[in-house]
């Protein structure tokens, strides 16, 4: 058993960043801000905070970037021009990333170094690019920075109160969750029909009241 982990961060996909962010915008009444690129990744986001150490990210392929020799995470290389935005997938923060995939009932990707700007981190990418068990399980992550990127960003007044994972293996998925510690309350796995697409929603606390992203 790994020490506690939790949600770090929730990651809404979109095949234009423009669109994710209006997304965003439009469903929870409040401004996202610029975020920055990923190189290795060719994509960039937008941000917003959810606390002190939990935010929301759009993410989207860069057009002005060189393509990578790789597939793109959170399955960006699955879209379409017409993909709509969608809630696609969470990061879980535990205290040691190698000692968390190391205990981990499924893999959730092999640790890669990462980096945006002055920000370094390690991050668990499955090679093919794909959302670990389509989404519902978390990508894994652990920051080497002094202080965590929620922090930094504006506060305009949003929390996260609830993240729901639907999948129809619920039982596998709550294997991976107790395996790495991820006991956050706030997440709530449920269990779908065989053979259904999984998938989340996020309960968000805004100044106007309780919204949903996702579904």
């Amino acid at each position: 058993m790994t020490a506690p982990c939790c949600v770090d961060h929730i990651v809404v996909t979109a095949p234009d960043l423009s669109v994710g962010v209006k997304y965003v915008a439009d469903t929870l009444g409040v401004p996202m801000q610029p975020g920055g690129e990923h190189p290795q990744m060719a994509t960039h986001n937008w941000l917003l905070r959810l606390g002190d150490t939990v935010f929301l990210e759009v993410i989207a392929p860069n057009p002005a970037a060189p393509r990578p020799p790789r597939r793109r995470w959170y399955a960006l290389d699955d879209q379409t021009p017409a993909t709509l935005p969608r809630l696609a997938g969470w990061v879980a923060r535990p205290a040691d990333v190698h000692v968390a995939v190391a205990a981990a009932s499924e893999s959730l990707g092999h640790i890669e170094p990462l980096q945006r700007g002055t920000l370094h981190w390690l991050l668990t990418v499955p090679p093919d690019g794909s959302l670990p068990m389509g989404g519902a399980a978390p990508m894994l992550i652990e920051w080497h920075t002094r202080v965590h990127v929620a922090s930094r960003l504006n506060d305009v007044g949003c929390s996260l109160r609830a993240l729901h994972l639907y999948h129809p293996e619920a039982h596998r998925l709550e294997a991976v969750l107790t395996s790495i510690g991820a006991r956050d309350p706030a997440v709530v796995v449920s269990p779908l029909p065989a053979g259904e697409v999984p998938y989340l929603h996020a309960e968000i606390e805004t100044p106007a009241g309780p919204r949903r992203l996702g579904g």
